[in-house]
């Protein structure tokens, strides 16, 4: 499966990053940066010098023209299927020749299905949302027909909508007006194996009677008709919140293998209910090498992996430093990190679950012994916690750092200009501001305009 990370050359970064957005917005950069005498060599470095690319300008530009938000008070061409494709995949219109070579389909490695009201009113529909809570429009359509989305995981989706209809429990749709059955979860690998997560409300229910409804649910993913799924396992979680944790509500094993499996960079990584994986595992694996490249570790480096998921970034560079630290808030993707190291005889390596605000200023404390460390970040769309980015621009050991943005506006662009601004010592950013040398572009998100960034930073 070929995935797109192009480069062509431009000449101005500053053009490149305003189609993403990143100075798109009056009022988001502070006023020394809106007219710098010496902000623009601050900011862009020497990275004009590098090779960058046209991709996600192209995609966003796309992108944009064909989000025109509908009313979504009825079919505009008697087809809510093509109403649903253009939300969620914008670009299926277009081949890929034309979003940017290759053609990609199915290739989500995890979906989430929502159980709402169909097009025809029935509340036991299991699809995507169209509409908005705060609009009272939502309708839920069937997204068997959208490209981005592998059969097995339709099938399934398609399998739990025949068990909600057949249920006599009626769905949660608004938690405070009741109802039980919520959203379902499949995560799939290279291999075929499925992992299905089903969610419920319990609402009042006893535990007697909760036992009843896994007993039900399992008897027909096992013996009825959602056998034809062939699930490798199912979960039941309880959650009276939109999400929940495995620490605020545990993730109940009903029967099959309490994980999946994924092949990646050499490694054989395991794969929890509840932890971060890149949902384009082909994808992932360009991202990855393309942060390795970039990251320039060497057997005196530290490696560290801020955000880190299940430990695939800094464990497939393990060999090329001297150690991996590795950072991450849910407990579960840690227990797969230290499984996967401990797997593929990994041993320096060590990971912390946690806060990264909380754990990181004393990690890189006890490090600061004049050993170089090159930082590695993924966070999700909000970004990195302030404290996050105070820890890493006050570590004079850090001189590399490699941030991955799957989301550029909001947060992320005040961490990019939090990390390059000169020393503000109101804001605690003292140490000596990074230069954004490189920008690449990696197509995890075919048919829609959705990319990964990737950013090298230096100083």
């Amino acid at each position: 499966m070929a995935v797109l990370k192009r480069r062509v050359p431009m000449h101005s970064l500053r053009y490149f990053l305003s189609m993403v957005g990143l100075f798109s917005k009056p009022g988001l950069l502070p006023s020394y940066a809106r007219n710098p005498p010496g902000w623009s060599k601050l900011f862009l470095g020497t990275v004009c010098k590098g090779d960058f690319t046209h991709v996600i300008a192209t995609k966003y530009q796309k992108g944009q023209k064909s989000q025109k938000k509908p009313s979504h008070l009825g079919p505009l061409d008697d087809s809510w299927q093509e109403r649903l494709a253009d939300v969620v995949t914008p670009l299926w219109r277009l081949s890929y020749e034309e979003q940017l070579k290759p053609v990609i389909n199915g290739y989500r490695n995890k979906s989430t299905f929502s159980v709402n009201r169909g097009p025809d009113g029935n509340p036991k529909t299991v699809g995507y949302y169209l509409g908005t809570w705060r609009g009272g429009n939502i309708v839920c359509v069937q997204s068997n027909h959208l490209k981005n989305i592998p059969e097995k995981h339709s099938q399934v989706a398609q399998y739990y909508e025949i068990f909600l209809r057949q249920s006599p429990m009626e769905p949660c749709l608004v938690f405070h007006e009741g109802g039980y059955w919520r959203e379902l979860i499949v995560r799939t690998n290279s291999q075929g194996h499925t992992m299905a997560i089903i969610t419920l409300h319990p609402q009042k229910l006893s535990q007697e009677e909760l036992r009843g409804q896994k007993e039900i649910v399992k008897e027909f993913f096992i013996k009825g008709p959602g056998a034809a799924c062939d699930l490798t396992s199912l979960y039941f979680q309880e959650s009276t919140m939109t999400r929940c944790s495995h620490q605020q509500s545990p993730f109940e094993l009903l029967f099959g293998e309490p994980y999946i499996f994924e092949e990646l960079l050499s490694l054989k990584i395991r794969i929890s209910p509840d932890a971060f994986f890149q949902i384009n595992t082909a994808g992932a694996e360009m991202l990855y090498r393309t942060v390795g490249e970039l990251a320039g570790v060497n057997s005196d480096t530290i490696l560290l992996d801020i955000c880190c998921g299940t430990g695939v970034i800094g464990l497939s560079l393990a060999q090329h430093t001297s150690q991996v630290l590795g950072i991450e808030l849910v407990e579960q993707a840690v227990e797969d990190a230290r499984w996967t190291a401990a797997y593929n005889g990994i041993t320096n390596s060590e990971f912390h679950t946690g806060r990264a605000e909380k754990i990181l200023p004393g990690l890189l404390k006890s490090k600061e012994d004049g050993q170089s460390i090159v930082a590695v970040v993924n966070p999700a769309r909000a970004g990195l916690h302030y404290k996050v980015v105070q820890a890493i621009r006050n570590c004079r050991a850090i001189r590399r750092l490699v941030f991955v943005s799957c989301k550029l506006h909001g947060e992320t662009t005040r961490n990019v200009i939090e990390l390059c601004c000169p020393p503000n010592p109101a804001k605690k950013l003292l140490g000596e501001p990074f230069l954004l040398q490189q920008a690449v572009p990696v197509d995890l998100f075919p048919h829609t305009p959705h990319c990964e960034l990737v950013l090298l930073f230096s100083r």
